[in-house]
């Protein structure tokens, strides 16, 4: 026997994930997705994968890889990819929105907070550990995804050039990724063993056991590619993005503050690829140096925010927006929470709106790849420029915990043993990003005592 269900199994077994179940498991996602990506998909991959065995380790790669291939938070693409695989578009959507919301009402209530009681020692003290420790933290990601993904020298290669032309040469991620997709392309063709989804030694891997979403399961209807569908989705996709940004228009002007935050971040979710991480430095560049709207120390207050809040670290917009329109008082200074709380709102719904669209526009072809190294090659080679810009971004906010007034003015010496703190913390005692930060946060506040 070969071990294989029957097609009738399989799509019995199909059914018997309730909508109710996956709903609960998705709200509860959205509470608990702490660690950044690195950490949700983790999260995802024990429950789902290892644990309510809903979809095979290899299914769940392909999606992932799809994913990493896409501008915008690849932690939260997932969730709407596997939601909408398991029930249709409906369950894209729940999953995807449960994995935001809490997200977005806690950084709303923390920016306020942040805003009003930001001065007084205790919040000031709080925010000096904790930066220090999201410095670590981005390294770790770096870590992290390096060692699950630079399996081999080629690999490797990719993700040292990315780096290389990021730092060195500030070529745009755009840029690198065209070239790492090319690479990967190429191997594919020449050395295909080293481009392989998943290593050339997922294979050796333990079993979990059979999974409702198999390897050889079927395609379920509703995920193979359809032109109707397509056009349908675009279509819908279209009038939910010009209909807000209509009003916005009409009623504030384009060069309103509103207005430009909407713009800037629909060029961000479409022009940005790799996740948070390599997001952040084109969101730092527009949100600081731009338009003005944050200071480079509250972006980074703004990080720190988000890596202690559940849900996607591309969040961080969330606070941008709620900054940027509670100090501009888009509806007068008696109404200052009441703009920041509508800019945060505004810019996540443009900030997430192309993940569900690429997700359910993609997904029908995505489905049609399965094991094939012409599809996969290039996203493998993707994802290892990815650790290369990663780890340009944790340099990028060691220097300013760091040097907070530039090279030209002093080191900061107590940063610099919580950022050490922190990294033997999660490398070393192998933490949590909640304890870290919980522990660094308390350093903060005996070191604004002392000082």
């Amino acid at each position: 026997m070969s071990g294989q269900q029957p097609e009738n199994v399989r799509e019995a077994a199909v059914v018997e994930i309730s909508f109710r179940a996956a709903f609960l498991f998705w709200l509860k996602l959205g509470f608990i997705s702490f660690g950044g990506p690195a950490g949700q998909i983790s999260i995802m991959h024990q429950e789902l994968v290892e644990k309510r065995r809903w979809l095979s380790e290899r299914r769940f790669l392909h999606a992932l890889n799809y994913c990493m291939l896409l501008p915008g938070p690849e932690a939260q693409q997932l969730a709407i990819y596997i939601g909408w695989l398991l029930h249709r578009t409906w369950g894209g959507i729940v999953a995807g929105a449960l994995f935001v919301l809490p997200s977005l009402f806690l950084l709303i209530g923390l920016g306020w907070v942040y805003l009003a009681y930001g001065d007084l020692a205790v919040v000031a003290g709080i925010f000096y550990g904790i930066k220090p420790a999201v410095t670590a933290i981005v390294f770790q990601a770096a870590w992290r995804i390096g060692g699950r993904v630079l399996r081999n020298g080629w690999l490797w290669g990719i993700a040292g050039a990315a780096f290389v032309g990021i730092f060195v040469f500030g070529l745009p991620f755009p840029l690198i990724v065209m070239g790492a997709g090319l690479c990967g392309y190429l191997g594919g063709k020449w050395v295909p063993h080293h481009f392989q989804p998943g290593g050339a030694h997922e294979t050796a891997r333990s079993s979990y056991g059979p999974a409702v979403i198999d390897d050889d399961t079927p395609t379920p209807e509703h995920a193979r590619f359809a032109w109707w569908r397509l056009t349908r989705l675009l279509v819908t996709g279209a009038v939910l993005w010009l209909v807000p940004m209509g009003v916005l228009i009409w009623l504030y002007g384009w060069d309103g503050p509103l207005t430009q935050m909407c713009w800037f971040f629909t060029k961000a979710a479409l022009l940005t690829f790799g996740g948070a991480y390599a997001v952040l430095p084109y969101v730092y560049q527009g949100a600081v140096e731009n338009y003005g709207w944050v200071t480079p120390t509250q972006m980074i207050d703004g990080l720190a925010l988000g890596e202690t809040t559940p849900g996607p670290l591309i969040m961080v917009v969330a606070f941008v927006a709620f900054v940027g329109g509670y100090v501009a008082q888009v509806f007068g200074p008696e109404q200052a929470f009441l703009a920041g709380a509508v800019a945060a709102t505004l810019v996540t719904w443009f900030t997430f709106l192309f993940s569900f669209l690429f997700i359910l526009g993609g997904g029908p072809l995505v489905e049609s790849t399965h094991g094939e190294l012409s599809f996969t090659a290039p996203l493998t080679g993707i994802t290892a420029a990815v650790v290369g810009v990663i780890l340009n971004l944790a340099l990028f906010f060691a220097y300013h915990v760091l040097w907070p007034e530039g090279f030209d003015g002093s080191f900061d010496w107590p940063s610099a043993a919580i950022a050490a703190g922190a990294a033997v913390a999660l490398f070393g005692l192998k933490l949590s990003v909640m304890k870290t930060l919980g522990l660094c946060a308390m350093a903060g506040l005996m070191v604004q005592w002392w000082g």
